[in-house]
C-alpha cells in the first residue's frame, strides 16, 4: 500500500472514530450535559413591593433615588402631616376636657351621696317625730274619754300626727330623689370615662396615621423607581416608591414534560448568569407548575405531550443572599441547571465554581 493510501485510510479511521464517539456522547448527554442534568434559560426575579401612602395627602419628600440599596426600617419618603397634627391636637384637647368631666361627675356623685345621707337622717328624724305625735295622740284620745283634756288638745294632737306623717312621706320622697340623682351622676361619670376612651382612641388612630406618613422599607431591598414626586397630592393607597426584595430572589425557567415530571420541591439547582459565566449560584426548586404553560391546541399523541413546557422556579437561599445583598441585581439573564437524578454528579464547571 502506498503512503498516500495509508494516509487516506488513517484519516478515515479518525473520522469514523470521531463520529462514533460523538454518537456515544450524544446518546449519554443532553445539550452537552451529563445524564440526569437538565437546563433551561431564564432571568433573575425578585418579589416587588409597592411603598404606598396609607391615607390621602401631599407627598412632602422622597429620600431615596432609583437604584439605591435600602435596609429594613429605612425612611424612604415623608407625607405632609400638618393636617393630621392639627387633628391630633384637637383630640388631645377633647381628652383633657373629658378628663375634667370625669372629675366633675365624680364630685357630683359625692355631693349626691351626701344629700342621700342627709335625706336618710331626715327620714329618721321625721319617723321619730311621727312616733312621738302618735303616742301623744293616743294619750289624748284616752284622756278625752275621762274629760281630762279638752277637745282642742285632742284636735291639736291629731293635726300634729298628720303633719308628722306628711313630713315623713316628704322625706322619703327626697330620699328617692337623691338616689335617682346618684344614679344620674354615676351615669355622667361613665359617660365622661367613655369620652376619655374615645378621645384616647382618636389620638392613637391619628398617631398611627402620622407614623404611617413616614414611609419605611419593610425589608432589605433595592429601589427600582420613584412613582410619585414631592408636592404631588396622592389618594389613599397612592404608590410612591417601587422596590424589590433582594432577600427573595429566584429564577423562573421552563422544562419539558419528561424533565419537569422528575423534579421535586427542594431539588438542587445551579444558576449561571450571562454576566458572570464563571460563577455557579446554588439554588433549590421552590415551585413546579401543575399546568403546562405552552400547550398545543390539541394533545392527542405522545409527541405532542412532549411539547408541553412546565414553569419551574429556583429559589436562592436567603442566607446566601444576605452575604451578597448589595451585589444582587434582578433581570439578569442566565441558565438554570437542574439535577434530575440526586446521584448524578455536577459537571466540573458547575461544581468547581459554585459560591458558598
Amino acid at each position: 500500500m502506498s503512503l498516500h493510501s495509508r494516509r487516506w485510510l488513517l484519516a478515515g479511521v479518525v473520522v469514523v472514530a470521531g463520529f462514533v464517539g460523538y454518537q456515544i456522547w450524544q446518546h449519554s448527554t443532553a445539550d452537552g450535559l451529563p445524564e440526569g442534568i437538565a437546563s433551561g434559560n431564564g432571568r433573575l426575579e425578585a418579589v416587588e413591593i409597592d411603598i404606598s401612602a396609607k391615607t390621602a395627602g401631599r407627598l412632602q419628600d422622597i429620600l431615596v433615588r432609583e437604584g439605591d440599596f435600602v435596609t429594613s426600617g429605612q425612611v424612604l419618603a415623608q407625607m405632609d402631616i400638618t393636617q393630621l397634627s392639627a387633628k391630633k391636637r384637637e383630640a388631645e384637647a377633647q381628652l383633657r376636657r373629658a378628663e375634667i368631666g370625669i372629675h366633675t361627675a365624680k364630685s357630683l356623685v359625692t355631693q349626691r351621696e351626701a344629700e342621700h345621707e342627709t335625706a336618710q337622717a331626715v327620714i329618721e328624724q321625721r319617723q321619730a317625730e311621727l312616733d312621738a305625735t302618735e303616742s301623744k295622740l293616743a294619750r289624748s284620745e284616752q284622756l278625752i274619754r275621762n274629760n281630762t283634756v279638752s277637745q282642742q288638745v285632742l284636735d291639736d294632737d291629731r293635726a300634729a300626727q298628720r303633719g308628722a306623717t306628711a313630713a315623713l312621706s316628704a322625706s322619703r320622697a327626697s330620699l328617692a330623689a337623691s338616689e335617682a340623682a346618684i344614679g344620674a351622676s354615676k351615669a355622667q361619670v361613665i359617660d365622661a370615662e367613655v369620652a376619655v376612651d374615645a378621645a384616647k382612641a382618636a389620638i392613637e388612630s391619628l398617631q398611627a396615621d402620622i407614623d404611617d406618613s413616614t414611609l419605611r422599607a419593610p425589608r432589605d431591598g433595592r429601589v427600582q423607581y420613584r412613582v410619585a414626586q414631592p408636592g404631588e397630592v396622592l389618594s389613599s393607597g397612592g404608590r410612591v416608591v417601587n422596590m424589590v426584595d433582594v432577600s427573595d430572589v429566584f429564577m423562573t425557567f421552563f422544562l419539558p414534560t419528561q424533565q419537569a415530571g422528575r423534579i421535586a420541591l427542594g431539588t438542587d439547582v445551579r444558576l449561571v448568569m450571562d454576566a458572570a459565566p464563571n460563577v455557579a449560584i446554588p439554588a433549590k426548586v421552590s415551585f413546579v407548575s401543575d399546568v403546562a404553560q405552552f400547550t398545543p391546541k390539541t394533545v392527542e399523541t405522545e409527541v405532542e405531550r412532549e411539547k408541553l413546557m412546565f414553569r419551574v422556579r429556583a429559589q436562592i437561599p436567603p442566607e446566601l443572599l444576605r452575604q451578597y445583598l448589595e451585589h444582587v441585581k434582578t433581570g439578569l439573564p442566565g441558565m438554570a441547571y437542574v439535577r434530575l437524578d440526586p446521584d448524578a454528579p455536577w459537571p466540573d464547571f458547575l461544581e468547581a465554581n459554585v459560591i458558598q
